[in-house]
């Protein structure tokens, strides 16, 4: 079956993608620095918009709905939620925990993205 790139998936994509490299970026710089707040203000951004354009993401097919994958984006919006709230209470580790958690996430929703008779994977191969 033959889909089609609608606005709600290009939006989508457009903020997952660099949300992808800002987020494994963020894993290998530094903690705790100007540049790290600014890019992670940035990453959470872009998650909060890959997150929020998912709900107008369904199956291309009658009678479909949400599926289970929109609970992964319900959950993204609160690990986010919870990672700002931890950090801004100094709790590091709770915060790294959920912002690695939410970024493990978004590579395991891309490589099922990636997986035969999926958009993307129609569209990039």
């Amino acid at each position: 079956m033959s889909q089609t790139l609608t606005l709600a998936s290009a939006i989508h994509l457009a903020a997952v993608a660099p949300a992808l490299a800002l987020g494994a970026y963020q894993l290998a710089a530094a903690k705790g620095t100007r540049p790290h707040r600014v890019l992670g203000w940035l990453w959470v951004g872009a998650m909060v918009v890959g997150a929020v354009s998912s709900f107008w993401i369904m199956e291309q097919r009658k009678g479909a709905g949400w599926s289970l994958i929109h609970l992964l984006s319900l959950w993204v919006l609160i690990a986010l939620s919870l990672a700002i709230w931890h950090i801004r209470r100094g709790n590091v580790r709770a915060h790294k925990r959920y912002m690695i958690g939410t970024l493990a996430g978004l590579g395991a929703a891309g490589l099922g993205a990636l997986t035969s008779g999926r958009f993307l994977n129609q569209f990039l191969f």
